[in-house]
């Protein structure tokens, strides 16, 4: 099986900060590294490293082939990953003492992708399939309806959030992620808690008091593993690769969370984006 991923392709600048900068503040950074991100780049390598077969929908500008070579290393599929005139992605990511960050984005080629690339892409797409897709690019909606009609499964992380977004696919979803603040804002704009939703299964994630599952027999909770964080950065994304992951590998939910956890555990003990992300052995091993 595949994980199709209509996602994002960022550079991501990193500084190190003394705090996370006030309104008005000039900061002095410590430290400045540039990785590979995006949430949906996060997610294509989470998913691949957790063994899963992944293929990646999106776009690049001039500036972007090294994103797309590295991709290539993580064993991600990038043969649906089109170049355009605008420049790549750029994210900057402000990172405090205690692991907290705050991230100023510039979408460029993210909302640029060409319809034709998502539609080239879902004619190798299967039934049973999965489709993952964050708010980082464009073409959701069309993606959701497209990908439900051929008999895949879709799975949409609501981040960046945005209510009139979640709404517009809700219908055509299988799975959906929120944060704690998310489904809380979803709640406000739908009057709808997340085991109300329309949707057979919603993972709300709680940061290190774990993550809920709202599914068929009611709540489940999955405990998250107590680490000493340092950059809070892709843990979330890491959470959602390694879960798809699981399922697509035919695992319970519970199961697919657990490993998920302890990979975002991981990756919360260290600096960076995409190119830290834990992969299936360092993972079980650490779970030993």
């Amino acid at each position: 099986m595949t994980v199709w991923n209509l996602g994002s392709i960022n550079a991501d600048f990193i500084y190190q900060v003394p705090h996370l900068p006030r309104p008005g503040e000039t900061l002095s950074s410590t430290d400045r590294q540039v990785f590979l991100g995006g949430k949906g780049t996060n997610m294509s390598v989470a998913a691949a490293r957790a063994g899963a077969h992944v293929s990646h929908i999106g776009a690049v500008g001039p500036d972007g082939r090294w994103a797309v070579d590295r991709l290539m290393e993580y064993g991600v599929d990038t043969r649906h990953i089109a170049q355009v005139e605008t420049e790549t992605c750029q994210a900057m990511i402000f990172v405090d003492p205690d692991g907290e960050n705050m991230i100023v984005l510039h979408p460029g080629a993210n909302m640029k992708i060409p319809p034709e690339i998502l539609e080239q892409a879902l004619t190798r797409a299967e039934t049973g399939d999965w489709l993952v897709m964050q708010n980082e690019t464009i073409l959701q909606p069309e993606a959701a309806i497209l990908a439900s009609k051929m008999g895949l499964r879709v799975a949409y992380a609501a981040a960046p959030f945005d209510a009139e977004k979640v709404q517009a696919v809700l219908d055509h979803l299988d799975l959906l992620f929120l944060n704690a603040v998310e489904a809380q804002q979803l709640e406000e704009a739908t009057g709808t808690s997340p085991a109300k939703l329309p949707v057979e299964n919603v993972i709300v994630t709680q940061g290190g008091d774990g993550a809920t599952w709202f599914g068929p027999d009611g709540p489940v909770h999955v405990a998250a593993l107590q680490v000493e964080p340092v950059d809070t950065t892709g843990a979330g994304d890491t959470f959602t690769g390694y879960v798809l992951a699981g399922l697509d590998r035919g695992m319970p939910m519970a199961q697919a969370m657990g490993l998920a956890s302890t990979a975002a555990a991981l990756m919360v003990m260290r600096h960076g984006t995409a190119d830290v992300i834990p992969d299936l052995a360092e993972v079980q091993s650490f779970r030993a």
